[in-house]
Formats: structure tokens, C-alpha cells, sequence
């Protein structure tokens, strides 16, 4: 697993990439009320919105930590937004992308970077 400054997280599966936000975005955001999910299809680039997240406190965009094709996405966060707390970092994923770029992975922080980041917060 990958993490972005952005909080979101990617899990690689050849090529095959399975985007979400991590524990620490999920805690920020408080109880999540709604999720948009991006249309199959769509391709984006690192850093454009990939998803929707809105909370009691706030929306937030969910942004595409690489380049890709979105293949797959998890519908089921529309009826269960509230998967988002209970299981940021597994069952709450948001979309499975088609990597464009394998090298954008190295650029994304391993779980131990991640977690230094989180301490100059």
C-alpha cells in the first residue's frame, strides 16, 4: 500500500491499482453522510478529483494518486457511506484504476513514510 499527502491510499494488483482514503482522512472528515463515485470509464490524472465525500463537517474531493482508466468502482459506499469510518483502509475503497504509468507508484510514500508525515501534522 501507497499513501498520498492527500490522504488517500493505493493497493496495487498487477495492473490494477485500488484507490481509497486512509484512516487518518476518514477520522478528519467525522461521519460520512455521502459518497459520489466516479463513472467507469473516466480517466484522470494525478491530482484531479477522483470521488466525493461529504461529512457533518464537510465535502471533500478525493483525489487520483496516478494516472489511469478507472475499470471498477464500489457502488456500494452510495448505500453505505458509513463504510468509510468503520473501514477506511479496506472495505471502503472508491474506484479500482488501469494504471497509465508504473513510475508514479515510486513517487508515493510507503506506510512508514506515511506515518512520519502524519506526525508534522
Amino acid at each position: 500500500m501507497r499513501f498520498t499527502k492527500d490522504h488517500e491510499w493505493i493497493e496495487l494488483n498487477g495492473d490494477i491499482a485500488t484507490v481509497g482514503i486512509t484512516a487518518y482522512a476518514a477520522e478528519q472528515l467525522g461521519d460520512v453522510v455521502f459518497v459520489e463515485t466516479p463513472e467507469v470509464g473516466k480517466v484522470v490524472k494525478a491530482g484531479q478529483s477522483l470521488a466525493v465525500v461529504e461529512s457533518v463537517k464537510a465535502a471533500s474531493d478525493i483525489y487520483a494518486p496516478i494516472d489511469g482508466e478507472v475499470v471498477e468502482t464500489q457502488a456500494a459506499l452510495s448505500d453505505h457511506p458509513e463504510t468509510v469510518n468503520e473501514d477506511p483502509e479496506s472495505a471502503a475503497w472508491f474506484a479500482k484504476l488501469r494504471i497509465a504509468d508504473p513510475a508514479q507508484i515510486d513517487s508515493l510514500m510507503d506506510r512508514d513514510a506515511y506515518e512520519a508525515f502524519l506526525d508534522t501534522l
